[in-house]
């Protein structure tokens, strides 16, 4: 397929890499600025481009970036082609990047991003921590292959997510529709525990909405009094102990 990845940054770049090492034909840009995209990013293949050129004669568009910065890519996004399958892999941190009012007043992260776009998003691999993305990929029915869910509006859409995860070594569990994404939010069980595709299910079932903010802060706080220590086991142990 035709991939154009926007973001280059720790899940940007792992996708990139990976995704042209399972053979699809990928660009990616990062900050309009291709000799700021990471060079092990291109070593299995994909072309550094400018946001336009990412953006252009593609059949998935992956939105890898705060959501701070979708405003300037909101007008190139919107005019992609209604059959372009549009993939949210970004998660809100309001300590990191800004606060957003709907969010905090309880909007579904990725609906707010198809709302402030205007056109239908997929969310996929945000669930995933950068350092299992990196190392904890495995061939289809690997014992120890990691999961994630997947979700959105279109059946396609989420066949297409389903089928790229699986080609990054991660099984792709289909969540069903966008709404009930907040079951895949930070410090949801689901989100960085490093499940099985078996484990998924009743992990999101048990997801408790009201909580997942509070959560989030405490488990950010928690990565960020152990800076440097983020083995991808270690920390899959503390998100399983603190939100599981």
């Amino acid at each position: 397929m035709k991939i154009g990845i926007l973001g280059a940054g720790n899940i940007g770049k792992r996708l990139t890499r990976k995704l042209a090492t399972a053979g699809h034909d990928v660009k990616v840009a990062h900050a309009d600025a291709p000799d700021a995209i990471p060079a092990e990013a291109l070593e299995t293949g994909a072309r550094a481009t400018m946001i336009e050129d990412a953006l252009s004669d593609v059949d998935v568009a992956i939105l890898s970036m705060p959501y701070t910065a979708y405003e300037e890519v909101k007008p190139l996004i919107a005019a992609l082609p209604e059959q372009t399958v549009v993939i949210d892999t970004a998660n809100y941190f309001p300590s990191r990047d800004v606060e957003i009012a709907e969010i905090e007043a309880g909007k579904v992260e990725s609906v707010w991003v198809q709302d402030f776009i205007g056109r239908p998003i997929t969310k996929a691999w945000n669930t995933i921590f950068m350092n299992s993305l990196e190392g904890r990929g495995q061939p289809k029915g690997h014992p120890d292959r990691v999961a994630g869910p997947v979700s959105g509006d279109r059946a396609r859409d989420r066949e297409i997510a389903v089928a790229l995860m699986n080609d990054t070594g991660f099984d792709g569990f289909d969540a069903g529709p966008l709404a009930e994404s907040w079951r895949q939010q930070p410090s949801s069980p689901v989100y960085c525990t490093d499940l099985s595709y078996e484990e998924i299910a009743p992990a999101l079932a048990s997801a408790e909405r009201h909580r997942l903010p509070k959560r989030r802060e405490l488990t950010a706080n928690v990565m960020a009094e152990r800076a440097g220590d983020w083995g991808a086991e270690k920390v899959a142990l503390i998100h399983r102990a603190l939100n599981m």
